[in-house]
């Protein structure tokens, strides 16, 4: 076996035994480092890596959006945006799982964090449908789903460490998140009417409001809209910087918590608190990511790697089929962030010799690993549901969620055959 062969081999047997991923990240890359360099080369390797980041300007984006994020999760606008999304689709069959799809995209482009949408939404969502009788199947699936949308709308935190990884544009990427976005909620809303009437489940219909009310429905979400509207707004225009955006968003986060009289100094403090554990998890598992790239360039996995799946043939196509089977495989071991610090040190060089933008690569990547957070039997966002609507098993929500998941793999396909959806905007600005 090769030197990287067993250092993958050594990262699966720790990751398998508990060891959390940054630590065996870290462990790996510092020994298989050692092997090829020398232990003092490595260590010395291991410390320069973790002090030039930790002093790295561009890494106060990350506390800083968690922060944005916290604090719209605490000023409550969630239940706000169910309320609009349902006051404008009550009408419609199914009206509170398209609602939810819809609050879900509207909650996670201030959030940023798939698992703060669903535990979030699941709260607000879950006992509407069950009082009108929505099945456990779709409501479940519709906002496990629709949470999964918080790593890819922007702001999201999954894109600002790809982004720093692979030295990339976070403003583009940022931006490049929209149109995929996008098309995600009106795909999940599709699942949702394919469930609806695939099932023939006899669900209410209310009348329709009258278009005034419907737009002072929207009054709740007008705080939450501002704040995402400045920060895309400043990047796409090139006002200010991702970085000065993200301490924009927090200020203005906090502003709208206190507009919303839900400034309360004892949740404010538990709010900052969580942030910090959030962004230390996060550093950790970002370095440990970098020690690893570091092993990955010098053990030669690339050049291997790039052999192995030239033997499939020279259609770069082919090799992007082959990456997306090997994340959803991974997807359904590791959670999202976990599955991206390991395989962009590996694949990242290979895409890029095979022609392949590397901001469309990180939406893709992304949109790929959203599946992870639905796919049994690691599927976060539903354990996330199952700690929260206890009386519901995880089969019941896996079952509701094939859909979604076809759907999702339809996404992918469509942003392989048109990367202009992923491209379009980042190039105008």
């Amino acid at each position: 076996m090769s030197s990287w062969e067993v250092g993958i081999a050594l990262l699966f047997i720790m990751l398998g035994a508990g060891v959390p991923i940054s630590f065996a990240l870290t462990l790996v890359g510092t020994i298989g480092t050692a092997s090829i360099i020398g232990w003092q080369a490595s260590f010395s390797l291991l410390g320069q890596t973790f002090f030039d980041n930790s002093h790295a300007y561009s890494l106060s984006i990350l506390p800083l959006f968690l922060m944005m994020g916290n604090f719209v999760v605490q000023s409550g606008v969630a239940k706000e945006m169910y309320e609009a999304a349902y006051a404008w689709l009550r009408h419609r069959r199914g009206g509170l799982a398209l609602a939810t799809i819809v609050a879900c995209g509207g909650f996670s482009s201030v959030c940023g964090s798939s698992l703060a949408t669903a535990a979030t939404m699941s709260k607000i969502a879950m006992p509407s449908m069950r009082r009108f009788g929505y099945p456990d199947t779709l409501s479940t699936a519709s906002i496990a789903a629709g949470g999964t949308l918080g790593i890819l709308i922007p702001p999201s935190v999954i894109l600002v460490i790809y982004g720093i990884m692979t030295q990339q544009d976070i403003g583009k990427l940022f931006i490049a998140g929209i149109i995929p976005g996008i098309v995600g909620i009106l795909g999940y809303a599709i699942a949702v009417i394919y469930s609806v009437r695939r099932r023939g489940v006899n669900l209410p219909e209310e009348p329709k409001l009258p278009l005034m009310r419907r737009i002072y429905a929207l009054r709740g979400v007008s705080g939450a809209l501002l704040i995402f509207t400045f920060i895309m707004g400043g990047i796409y225009f090139g006002v200010f910087t991702p970085t000065e955006s993200a301490g924009m968003g927090a200020g203005g986060a906090l502003l709208l918590l206190i507009a919303k009289r839900r400034f309360k100094w004892r949740e404010t403090l538990d709010t900052l608190f969580d942030t910090a554990k959030t962004t230390a998890m996060m550093f950790f598992i970002l370095f440990g990511a970098l020690t690893f790239a570091n092993y990955v360039n010098l053990s030669g996995m690339t050049s291997d790697m790039q052999t192995l799946l030239g033997a499939f043939g020279d259609n770069p196509y082919v090799t992007m089929i082959l990456i997306v089977i090997i994340y959803i495989v991974l997807g359904c071991m590791l959670e999202a962030l976990s599955v991206i610090t390991l395989t962009i040190p590996i694949f990242v060089p290979i895409v890029a010799a095979q022609g392949f933008d590397l901001i469309w690569f990180g939406i893709f990547v992304v949109v790929v690993s959203e599946i992870s957070y639905i796919t049994p039997p690691v599927g976060l966002n539903a354990f996330v549901l199952r700690s929260v609507v206890r009386d519901v098993s995880l089969g019941t929500i896996f079952k509701g969620l094939v859909p979604f998941l076809v759907i999702d793999i339809l996404r992918v396909a469509l942003l392989l055959i048109f990367p202009a959806l992923v491209l379009f905007l980042p190039s105008h600005m």
